[in-house]
C-alpha cells in the first residue's frame, strides 16, 4: 500500500507559477509510475503530467508550460506549473501505480491517489 500526500496548491494570478509535491510513504514508490491528474465539479478526472521508467507525458494543455519530476532519495515527485491559466483551475492529484502502465494517461491506470490539493488561477 502506497499512501500519498500533495501539497503546495493555492490561489494564484493567471501568469504566475505553482510547484505541487506528492510525497509517498513506502521506499517503493521510487520504482512506481506516478501521475499528476485534475478535477474539476462535474467532470471525469484529467490526465496532466506522467513519468513511466523514466519516460514523460504531458496532456497538450499541460505541454509547454508544466514539468513534472521526481526525487527518489526522497520519495516524491513534482509538478511545477508555470504561465498558469484560469482553466488550470481545478483539485490536482497525485497519482502511482506498481503496475507496467504504458504511457499511464488513464486514471484507472494507477491504484493509488492523494487527497488532491486545490489550486486556483484569478484572472
Amino acid at each position: 500500500q502506497v499512501r500519498l500526500v500533495e501539497s503546495g496548491g493555492g490561489l494564484v494570478q493567471a501568469g504566475e507559477s505553482l510547484r505541487l509535491s506528492c510525497a509517498g510513504s513506502e521506499r517503493t514508490f521510487s520504482s512506481a509510475r506516478v501521475g499528476w491528474f485534475r478535477q474539476t465539479p462535474g467532470l471525469d478526472r484529467e490526465f496532466v503530467a506522467a513519468e513511466n521508467d523514466g519516460r514523460i507525458y504531458y496532456s497538450n494543455s499541460a505541454k509547454g508550460r508544466f514539468t513534472i519530476s521526481r526525487d527518489n532519495a526522497k520519495n516524491m515527485v513534482n509538478l511545477q506549473m508555470n504561465s498558469l491559466k484560469p482553466d488550470d483551475t481545478a483539485v490536482y492529484y497525485c497519482a502511482a501505480s506498481m503496475r507496467a502502465v504504458i504511457p499511464g494517461i488513464r486514471a484507472e491506470d494507477y491504484d493509488y491517489w492523494g487527497q488532491g490539493t486545490q489550486v486556483t488561477v484569478s484572472s
